[in-house]
């Protein structure tokens, strides 16, 4: 006979529930024949409908005994919620609840902060990145000591460029201003500004009364080298790039955030990354980015988080654990080992407060510190059990008592 996953289930909360019977030791060797420790809940002694084998909870019987097909005493089964329309459940008398370890705790309206733990890589920050070009056409005198991956200070060295097209403007520039014209001085020394010379070079040339066709390209930024393209001798057009520098001021952290805890993140939200390399020294930045495209292969999506890199100790490629933080909200919660996650959808078990539980359904959110958001199913002050609950719902799930709808609450 070929078992359903639910049919199994049932089988295993029966195997449960057998185990503490025959084994609870002296507390149940002092029980009658008759009883048994969980039963649905019975309406003041009434008479019970029929008695049943928890291993083969399908089959009926009219009166008490062992059951033909285990070594177990029958279970009665009494008409649920008989006594003033009460709920269905289960039933445990109070010796049983504290042999069990059943322990009952309210519902309560509290503060539930949306912290989020997860991974992420250092990089680059890329809006801070220099392109070094020639701004004329012209040749390659010399180079620096310089090669990819290496770290420069602003106004460092890259290159000295001849650049013929300048010394060529710079001598009409001269001779515009030997005329005597003010108004022809200026539009020519707007001319040099316009090919790319800067007052520093403009000013030299007009003190000196020579032209200066040579000038040294330094980077605008301190960082890092990315590529460098410029070598001695080589031939140069318009607007070739000579470097690449990436600034190490700031750097971003991309933490990866699976695609369901999303709606906990946003822009501008705090966070604290934590490397291996710098243990108990903890590095705060912001959210800046929260990138639109997910990874297939893992199911998250990139956050971009700014860090402030004074120092240059965040290298990229480094890799971090970071703690997304965010502002507490008001919530109704539980304990998180309250809630029953059964795959198909997720219960908690109430207790009335006289000694009767009953499933309840209800719809979850975060979790944090132990404690779990409910988003409905449950009114504060309704008391679910947080330990002894498997038990309880095995025990609801064999006897057929029914589960509470979420609108069904109060």
């Amino acid at each position: 006979m070929t078992l359903s996953s639910t049919q199994a289930a049932r089988w295993r909360g029966a195997v449960l529930l057998a185990a503490i019977v025959a084994g609870g030791g002296g507390y149940w060797l002092g029980q009658s024949a008759n009883e048994a420790p969980l039963t649905p809940a019975s309406a003041g002694g009434s008479a019970p409908l029929y008695y049943y084998d928890p291993m083969f909870p399908n089959q009926k019987f009219d009166k008490p005994g062992k059951s033909p097909f285990m070594d177990m005493q029958l279970v009665p089964k009494y008409a649920d919620g008989a006594a003033g329309g009460a709920a269905p459940g289960v039933s445990v008398d109070p010796a049983a609840r504290q042999s069990l370890g059943i322990r009952a705790v309210a519902a309560t309206m509290g503060s539930l902060a949306s912290a989020l733990d997860v991974t992420g890589t250092i990089d680059f920050n890329q809006r801070d990145v220099a392109i070094i070009q020639a701004r004329s056409g012209g040749f390659v005198q010399r180079v620096y000591a310089r090669a990819p991956g290496d770290v420069v200070r602003a106004g460092a060295p890259i290159a000295t460029l001849l650049l013929p097209e300048w010394g060529g403007a710079q001598t009409e520039f001269l001779s515009v201003k030997r005329l005597g014209k003010p108004d022809l001085t200026a539009a020519a020394r707007q001319r040099l500004r316009l090919m790319g010379m800067s007052d520093g070079l403009i000013s030299s040339v007009e003190r000196s009364g020579r032209p200066n066709g040579v000038v040294t390209i330094t980077t605008p930024i301190s960082g890092v080298i990315q590529s460098l393209d410029a070598r001695a001798g080589v031939t140069l057009a318009m607007g070739q790039t000579l470097a690449q520098v990436s600034g190490l001021d700031t750097v971003w952290l991309n933490a990866a955030v699976p695609e369901a805890r999303t709606g906990d993140v946003r822009v501008g939200q705090t966070a604290t990354a934590t490397l291996t390399g710098f243990p108990g020294e903890p590095f705060s930045g912001r959210v800046i980015a929260i990138l639109p495209t997910a990874q297939a292969d893992s199911r998250t999506l990139t956050v971009r988080i700014e860090l402030a890199n004074r120092s240059g100790r965040l290298r990229p490629g480094m890799f971090a654990s970071v703690a997304l933080g965010g502002d507490a909200r008001p919530a109704l919660l539980v304990p998180s080992e309250a809630v029953i996650r059964t795959g198909t959808r997720t219960l908690v078990m109430l207790a009335t407060g006289d000694g009767r539980y009953h499933p309840a359904e209800v719809r979850v959110g975060r979790d944090a510190g132990g404690q779990t958001e409910i988003l409905a199913g449950l009114a504060p002050g309704e008391k679910v059990v947080a330990s002894g609950q498997f038990l309880l719902d095995s025990e609801a799930s064999l006897t057929g008592i029914p589960v509470r709808a979420i609108g069904a609450a109060k």
